[in-house]
């Protein structure tokens, strides 16, 4: 475990909780509310993967939740005491909140990465492409952690059918589908393999990559670039988020897609959302009660630092 820090200046603490984080924005995202709000809380770093070690922070009286980040999202499950509807279905957390019941203090976890794909989308797609999403097929990109969310988001909240998983690993695709059914949605999940699938199937409206910005090697990593480049060929085209922006929100996927004429989203957006609904939880405010717009220029001045 981390060294805890001192917090004795502080009413509230929360903290993030995975491993590697040096580089997250979320504190910096959460700070800028807490200050704006004229609170004395802070996101505290804990980078470790010790969940065991973790869950004794969790007792101090000041402790209000935290971020949950890779690789400790679907570990801590079991030493919740609730768990969200979403939470439940996509069986991996990325939030912890303090509830009460019955005069107990209840440890609680949600995903809130499934909002912020969701808010992402919705609040930046272009209108000629938001007036054909329902029931048009979505695609995801990857086979870690953030692809159940992504699913999850695509089905359920953007009522896309069916949803093609593209990756390079056919195991971990066989554990997000497997993953999608026990949770309820995994209907109409279709694996995409080779390039003769993907000049066959429709085009997708809705795209979510949640892959790291690397260039292919492997034969397994050329063979879904050129799947994805037949994708981007098709018509109509749609949307793209892409879920990387660190070291930079511009990809080789994204620099692909939008010479192809796909509209391109970028990751701080879903990061963004998905920490709003996580102070919604915290704070008790609804998102639009909470300095949206502050959140976003701090982290807009955030990337723009990193990039000089």
């Amino acid at each position: 475990m981390s060294v805890v820090p001192d917090t004795s200046h502080l009413d509230g603490i929360n903290y993030l909780f995975g491993y590697p984080i040096a580089h997250s924005l979320s504190p910096l995202l959460h700070q800028t509310i807490y200050d704006a709000l004229g609170l004395r809380w802070s996101q505290l770093l804990m980078e470790s993967k010790d969940v065991e070690g973790f869950m004794h922070l969790t007792q101090d009286s000041k402790f209000f939740g935290a971020s949950v980040t890779m690789p400790n999202k679907v570990a801590i499950v079991p030493f919740l005491d609730e768990l969200t509807l979403e939470g439940q279905a996509v069986g991996a957390i990325n939030t912890i909140f303090v509830c009460e019941k019955n005069g107990k203090r209840l440890l609680c976890g949600t995903n809130t990465d499934c909002i912020g794909i969701r808010e992402a989308i919705t609040r930046n797609i272009e209108p000629k492409t938001a007036r054909y999403v329902n029931g048009r097929p979505g695609m995801v990109i990857g086979g870690g952690g953030t692809c159940r969310a992504a699913v999850y988001a695509l089905r359920k909240f953007m009522g896309c059918s069916p949803v093609y998983i593209i990756n390079r690993d056919k195991q971990e695709v066989d554990i997000v589908m497997t993953g999608c059914w026990e949770g309820g949605f995994g209907e109409d999940l279709i694996h995409v393999e080779d390039e003769t699938q993907a000049s066959a199937m429709s085009p997708p409206a809705i795209i979510v990559s949640a892959i790291p910005n690397i260039s292919p090697h492997s034969a397994a990593e050329h063979t879904i670039r050129k799947i994805l480049k037949i994708v981007f060929g098709k018509s109509p085209r749609g949307v793209i988020l892409e879920m990387c922006y660190h070291p930079s929100p511009v990809t080789e996927i994204s620099m692909i897609a939008e010479t192809a004429g796909w509209q391109v989203i970028s990751g701080t957006q879903a990061m963004i959302w998905q920490g709003l609904e996580q102070d919604r939880y915290w704070t008790g405010k609804e998102v639009k009660d909470l300095p949206v717009n502050k959140v976003k220029s701090a982290i807009a001045d955030a990337l723009s630092r990193s990039r000089l």
